[in-house]
């Protein structure tokens, strides 16, 4: 935050974007595996697992990344979300796969058990290794605009992260309406004009003739984000209309046959 701030003040525009969970997601072995190891794809990652003097060098950085980094310290805090070679996995933490492999859930174990999943493909993961405090600090900066990285998954598949399902909603539900960390207008702001006018969206964003009309509808009492790290593939309630240019895709609790939508691009997109 004080990099953020010494280079606004500097002149520097520069911003934040933030989803409201305390847990990242991304693969497994680019979480955990150090850069070095990951170099010339996975191939060449595999082939430096089978040199013993490289494996043990590689072992020891994922132990450091379980205990400082990703892992908060902690084997359980990291949990499969995604296996394509073995669906049985999601929903199940390192510590958890480690145990299953006969071992004690040490880093260092659990470090074995990550270049085992790597080897075998990778699988996704999410790692529970952020602080609410920090979170609830960086979402009242200024420069903070609210967004998501998360993928459309579908839906009952593995156990992804629930900022697929709950980003936006969780930001009203929880930082607006319970800890009022945030006024309604305000976070409504950091979702809509403050991003379009970040990625020059110049027609999205509010709500004035000319404008394209993508709107949600919800009510700021009852709006909840119901996925959860456990059970991820919930919809959010209390939207009972979204509107994409112009057209009504969902109202009633369901989807219409609209299909209004397309891809937005910024002005620094090479098409």
């Amino acid at each position: 935050m004080k990099l953020v701030d010494e280079a606004r003040a500097r002149g520097v525009d520069a911003t934040i974007d933030q989803y409201p969970y305390t847990a990242s997601s991304t693969s497994i072995g680019a979480a955990l595996l150090p850069q070095w190891a990951q170099e010339g794809g996975h191939a060449a990652t595999v082939a430096r697992l089978k040199d013993p003097a490289m494996r043990e060098k590689i072992k020891a950085a994922i132990a450091g990344l379980i205990l400082n980094e990703r892992g908060g310290g902690d084997p359980a805090n990291i949990v499969v979300s995604l296996c394509t070679w073995d669906a049985s996995l999601a929903g199940k933490n390192l510590a958890q796969l480690t145990v299953a492999r006969g071992q004690q859930p040490t880093p260092e174990n659990a470090a074995e058990t990550t270049m085992w999943i790597v080897e075998q493909g990778n699988c996704g993961g999410v790692f529970h290794a952020m602080a609410e405090a920090d979170l609830e600090r960086i979402i009242r900066h200024p420069a903070t605009m609210i967004a998501s990285d998360g993928t459309v998954p579908v839906f009952g598949e593995g156990a992804p992260h629930p900022r697929s399902y709950g980003t936006f909603v969780r930001v009203l539900a929880v930082y607006v309406r319970d800890k009022k960390i945030l006024t309604l207008e305000d976070a409504v702001r950091r979702m809509s004009s403050y991003p379009a006018a970040r990625l020059g969206l110049t027609d999205r964003g509010v709500l004035k003739p000319g404008m394209k009309a993508d709107i949600a509808v919800f009510d700021p009492a009852t709006v909840k984000d119901m996925a959860t790290f456990e059970k991820p593939h919930q919809y959010a309630a209390g939207f009972p209309y979204v509107i994409v240019n112009g057209q009504i895709i969902y109202e009633n609790g369901a989807m219409t046959a609209a299909r209004p939508g397309k891809v937005l691009y910024g002005p620094g997109a090479v098409r």
